[in-house]
């Protein structure tokens, strides 16, 4: 078994690619470790994400959801707030930073919820470069709203109409892109999957959701929590919050797509119910049928709907440092209308199911135990679905 270390963790992760690539991802990790411990660069980023991105976000106690549901205290990590909405603008400005750096003017991203996107447009558009985003037809209708809202950014959007339609095959479009395109593009991949360095770079720009999380639970109640609870999709604002929590005894729990069923095909569990393969550059959980070919996904959370997961949760999980869940379609769509009721606030359907899952919790704990959400995005996206699901 090969130890944590550079590109694996545990048994997962590795650089399972064309020889193409091989020289750009060696180039990136060479670049990526030079720049992390540069001042300048670290205080280029430190000013990004507090002047423009909005950091840091509050920590919310949802007094009126606790109240009702009785139990323990809930805390929201609101990152909602952020500029674009998500924190996904978190490593789109540091990877666009990075590639500035790098002096790789054009970028390519994929997207899936339209979230990563919309934040690859807005740092490039900040930063001056050129930005296309690759994003599956299915998804690009479903979140109409976030195409519009990249195109007035600046930035191309190609909609990708093979396969699914949707995440999976906006990476692989952006992956034959870059193989194209190597030696004057920079790929600002948008989760913590794919190829070595790419995990390790997404966990370290999001961990200031935990680093943030870990000092504000503090000082507002004097103790860690219990509970830190976030989606789970590619994983990188699960990855994010949990990081700085990994040495505390604090109890991780990922929240997959449990879809509207538990066959192939029906949802988008890959460590729920997923088995070791490769995807993306990667060993870690997928979603595969009994021939190894990638299987269909599905979510009403777009940003959730991919086949597989990033490697260091498919090493939390295998050492049981972080438990993995899955939430259906249909708790996740009643936990966005409550949060709406009772705290006023509209989250994404995406941290719905973070959100599903501690409303399922919190009534059978004590009173004085915490557990924390990943409010990773806002709601307005998903207000066409939620109101057809509830018939207005």
């Amino acid at each position: 078994m090969r130890m944590p270390g550079k590109g694996w963790f545990g048994r997962f992760g590795g650089r399972f690619v064309p020889e193409t690539l091989i020289e750009a991802l060696e180039e990136l990790e060479e670049n990526y470790t030079r720049l992390k411990e540069s001042a300048q660069f670290r205080s280029e980023l430190e000013v990004l994400l507090r002047n423009y991105a909005g950091r840091p976000t509050p920590l919310y106690f949802a007094r009126n959801l606790t109240e009702m549901l009785g139990g323990a205290k809930i805390y929201l990590k609101r990152e909602d707030l952020l500029h674009g909405g998500a924190h996904k603008i978190n490593n789109a400005l540091g990877q666009a930073l990075l590639a500035k750096h790098m002096r790789k003017r054009r970028v390519i991203a994929e997207t899936g919820a339209g979230q990563h996107g919309v934040a690859t447009a807005m740092a490039c558009a900040v930063l001056g470069l050129e930005c296309r985003v690759y994003m599956g037809e299915l998804d690009a209708r479903r979140q109409s709203a976030n195409v519009k809202r990249m195109k007035l950014l600046g930035a191309e959007v190609v909609e990708v109409s093979s396969g699914t339609r949707t995440l999976k095959d906006a990476i692989n479009e952006a992956i034959r892109d870059w193989v194209t395109n190597v030696r004057n593009t920079y790929y600002l991949l948008g989760s913590c999957v794919g190829p070595h360095p790419y995990p390790t770079i997404v966990r370290d720009f999001q961990s200031v959701i935990g680093r943030e999380c870990r000092s504000q639970i503090l000082e507002a109640e004097g103790t860690l929590p219990d509970y830190v609870i976030a989606c789970v999709g590619g994983g990188s604002n699960a990855i994010g919050i949990f990081h700085p929590f990994f040495d505390d005894d604090v109890k991780l729990i990922g929240v997959e797509a449990g879809g509207r069923g538990e066959g192939l095909g029906e949802h988008a569990a890959s460590l729920v119910r997923g088995s070791e393969g490769v995807l993306h550059g990667a060993y870690t959980y997928v979603l595969q049928d009994e021939d190894g070919q990638i299987a269909d996904t599905w979510s009403i959370a777009p940003g959730l709907d991919y086949p597989a997961v990033g490697p260091e949760h498919a090493y939390l999980k295998e050492t049981g440092r972080a438990q993995y869940v899955a939430v259906g379609d249909e708790a996740a769509l009643k936990a966005y209308v409550t949060l709406a009721r009772t705290e006023g606030i509209l989250p994404a359907l995406e941290p719905a199911h973070a959100l599903a899952y501690a409303m399922e919790l919190a009534p059978n704990l004590k009173r004085d135990e915490i557990i924390i959400v990943n409010l990773s995005g806002r709601g307005d996206k998903d207000l066409e679905t939620v109101l057809g699901w509830m018939g207005l």
